[in-house]
């Protein structure tokens, strides 16, 4: 069963109650202690789920309906002010956890910096795992303002533990000089795009777990204002819509969702875009009832 240390303010529209028969777990993890440039993404787990009664359960693109499927909202992780390492601990437990009731941890942010402990425990359950990481920065930095553990190096972590052939990442559009020097010699680095690199590589992940780390940054400020470091220049909401369609038929183990910041975006249009796509996530990913 899930660990202590969780806290409920509302719930993902037309989540159950009851935690047993749910396939998919929604997680809030507001860790907010390592952004570079703009704080608030330990409100977006609140945001997205108080916004998300504005969405209707049924997708068309998919033609499915939340109402078909069994996923429980267990709330955020409490996590300590201005502990890092003692906050990547209780998330990494929290999602141990999940995955040892043999369920799906869908995340919420929270910084970037919470896939590094959800790749940790999901790599101990599968070793072979691979990670999808659609972002408009690489986070490729070995250490930035002398700090390792950043959502600004959380891939090179990511690739500290799972070799970079097995790191997939697209969109990505800003980073230094060494960041796209280090990907486009190491990982499998699409710059700029995410739907042709998938389509070109979802035949060669077909067969093996995959975690998918999704940055609402990955999408052009003009949709996704509401995030702590926007870069101009990146996708549409249908092209977010379109790769995970692409991925449903693939064995996704686990996602997140990041690094929204709700104070920056007055319209909730973030948020809402957020819960549309964590509800074609599940919808997606999850089991039927």
């Amino acid at each position: 069963m899930l660990a202590e240390g969780l806290e409920k303010s509302g719930a993902f529209m037309g989540s159950t109650g009851d935690y047993r028969r749910a396939s998919v777990v929604i997680l809030g993890a507001p860790l907010d202690l390592t952004v570079s440039f703009r704080p608030g993404t330990r409100f977006a787990p609140a945001q997205i789920r108080q916004v998300s009664v504005g969405l209707e359960e049924y997708s068309p693109a998919l033609e499915r309906d939340l109402v078909d499927y069994a996923y429980y909202d267990a709330g955020d992780i409490v996590l300590p002010p201005g502990r890092v390492q003692e906050s990547l601990g209780r998330i990494g437990a929290a999602v141990a956890a999940i995955l040892a009731d043999g369920k799906f941890p869908l995340l919420l942010g929270g910084e970037h910096l919470i896939t590094l402990p959800v790749v940790e425990a999901l790599f101990r359950c599968y070793p072979d795992l691979a990670v999808v990481h659609l972002d408009a920065h690489a986070d490729l930095r070995e250490e930035y303002l002398n700090e390792r553990l950043s959502h600004a190096t959380v891939m090179r972590r990511v690739v500290e533990i799972l070799g970079a052939q097995n790191v997939f990442q697209l969109g990505i559009r800003s980073g230094t000089r060494e960041e796209f020097s280090y990907g486009r010699a190491n990982t499998h680095f699409f710059p700029g795009e995410i739907l042709r690199p998938l389509t070109q590589i979802r035949t060669k992940l077909k067969s093996r777990p995959l975690y998918l780390t999704l940055d609402i940054d990955v999408l052009d400020p003009a949709y996704a204002p509401g995030t702590g470091t926007p870069e101009p220049g990146g996708c549409t909401p249908q092209e977010v819509f379109q790769a995970l369609y692409l991925l449903a038929d693939c064995r996704v183990v686990g996602m997140d969702l990041v690094e929204v910041c709700p104070v920056y975006d007055p319209t909730e249009r973030t948020s809402l875009l957020a819960a549309k796509i964590v509800r074609e996530a599940i919808l997606c990913f999850g089991q039927g009832k």
